[in-house]
């Protein structure tokens, strides 16, 4: 079952990430992405893997060690558990870039490259996209007229 779901994990993310790089303007990616729901498939592989093994993992991760983390992770459920967090979370903060990067005017072009990083190094991508946002200027406004004054 373990394997099974390890697979499984992958397979119900994917979906939502090509929506943001192959269909960034279609409307119903929008519609679709906006939820921060779309980890819940995700989370639910997560949580059918780590509720029946609490008792081994609260240890684990409430006084972590590195021989700890490792043999937990040297186990087929702690890295199909593992695998689950990291694609949950990598969709999430996925998820947050793509929202922010169209309230900020980045270009989908841009934003593919980020997102596929996002997808394969999770934290190397939100660092890519932490830098396109801190550098991404959105095209200057003209401020609106003041209203005259009658009288």
């Amino acid at each position: 079952m373990t394997a099974a779901l390890f697979s499984l994990t992958f397979t119900l993310a994917a979906p939502f990430w090509a929506l943001m790089i192959v269909l960034p303007r279609w409307s119903w990616t929008g519609r679709i992405v906006s939820s921060p729901l779309i980890v819940l498939p995700v989370l639910a592989i997560y949580a059918l893997l780590v509720v029946p093994a609490f008792d081994e993992v609260l240890p684990v991760v409430t006084a972590p060690t590195l021989v700890g983390v490792r043999d937990l992770l040297g186990t087929a459920d702690g890295a199909a558990a593992a695998w689950a967090h990291m694609l949950a979370f990598d969709l999430f903060a996925g998820r947050w870039a793509w929202l922010d990067s169209r309230e900020r005017g980045v270009p989908a072009l841009v934003m593919a490259p980020v997102l596929v990083l996002t997808i394969l190094l999770g934290p190397l991508g939100l660092a890519a996209y932490l830098g396109v946002r801190t550098w991404w200027v959105r095209p200057a406004v003209a401020p609106a007229a003041e209203p005259q004054r009658l009288g």
